[in-house]
């Protein structure tokens, strides 16, 4: 094993990064071919057209929410190196509308245009006032704290990472502006958050990461198997106990995860989860509307007698091609072609021209 020092990544691309990206994405999807499935019921075993599965086969995949940590580390360490790399509050905003609205939009307006006319169980019994306020309060991601129901299954998340986006602006722009003391409350502010949500504790190690040159690097099969300990001992910690106590494998996972050479990070540059990396967040947003018509026909035969079994087999094998095909739909279109138009059409109004799109962050 190499403990890497004088090796800090300055905040661009990381192969292994990206691979890590596909893996919480696909953790997601995971979940919910297990989730989805139930239809909604879980007071009585083997719900929906689940079919029965041992217990242990059951805690597996359902740890597969987890993901959502994955996500936060990866923010929390690539953020500030891209506030640092603009110089700019309001040049780092844009781009992170750009990144992260494109997508969340078009689907917000999908939802909320074709939802009442497909008869989605989301929009029985709200009124028209209730309409628009649970669409506008979504649009903002302020639905929690109005106390509001989410629309998109997925981007619940997605007010946490709004929410750590202005806070750590908020932090580097008193600290580079010399006010240490104005600091000081919004770091008192970040811990309560910590302490009332503890999920966003993993924002935490990115950002750790992104201040440090600690790395681990334990090449080779041994690496990768090192590498996959520690992230089941993450999802299971973050699954049985608290939050919290997933810090530490998080912590050695993404040292090694960061770690040039290490077997973990070569696995995770292989070509196949570059890809799903780069889409992986269509892929996040995407793939519940994609899985939710399989969802109400398997529900539908099963009602007919069709084997649980071969529906489960056949939501899984089409969920994921087809999920996979309209993330890869939703990338070229959307957050490239889409979020190009975008940038050319509003940037030189707002900035000084700064050329095409860069890497994703």
């Amino acid at each position: 094993m190499a403990v890497q020092h004088g090796a800090k990544d300055d905040g661009g691309f990381v192969p292994s990064v990206q691979g890590l990206r596909a893996i919480a994405a696909l953790s997601v999807l995971m979940d919910h071919f297990y989730d989805m499935p139930k239809g909604g019921v879980y007071d009585i075993p083997n719900p929906g057209f689940l079919p029965p599965l041992w217990l242990w086969v059951q805690s597996v995949i359902n740890v597969g929410g987890h993901g959502v940590e994955l996500f936060f580390m990866i923010s929390g360490f690539l953020i500030p190196a891209s506030l640092v790399r603009h110089g700019s509050l309001p040049k780092f905003f844009f781009d992170r509308v750009l990144r992260i609205m494109p997508v969340f939009v078009v689907l917000h307006l999908a939802l909320f245009v074709v939802g009442p006319i497909v008869g989605y169980k989301f929009f029985r019994g709200i009124d028209p006032g209730s309409y628009v306020g649970i669409f506008l309060a979504n649009l903002f991601f302020v639905q929690d704290a109005l106390g509001l129901p989410i629309a998109q299954q997925n981007a619940w998340t997605l007010t946490y990472e709004w929410a750590f986006y202005i806070w750590f602006a908020l932090v580097f722009a008193v600290v580079r502006g010399g006010s240490w003391l104005l600091a000081v409350p919004l770091v008192v502010l970040g811990l309560a958050c910590v302490l009332h949500w503890p999920i966003t504790a993993f924002f935490c190690i990115g950002m750790l990461f992104s201040a440090i040159d600690f790395r681990i690097s334990i090449p080779g099969r041994t690496g990768l198997m090192v590498g996959l300990i520690c992230g089941a001992v993450l999802y299971a910690s973050l699954s049985l106990f608290h939050p919290f106590v997933g810090l530490l494998p998080g912590f050695l996972l993404f040292a090694m995860v960061l770690g040039r050479g290490s077997g973990l990070a070569d696995a995770l540059a292989t070509p196949s989860l570059q890809y799903v990396g780069k889409i992986s967040y269509s892929l996040y947003l995407v793939h519940p509307f994609v899985l939710f018509p399989l969802q109400m026909t398997g529900l539908k035969l099963v009602a007919m007698g069709v084997d649980r079994w071969l529906l489960w087999a056949g939501f899984i094998v089409l969920g994921s091609v087809m999920a996979l095909a309209a993330s890869a739909l939703s990338y070229e279109l959307i957050e490239v072609r889409l979020r190009r138009l975008l940038d050319h059409a509003f940037r030189g109004l707002l900035f000084r021209p700064l050329g095409k799109v860069g890497q994703s962050v």
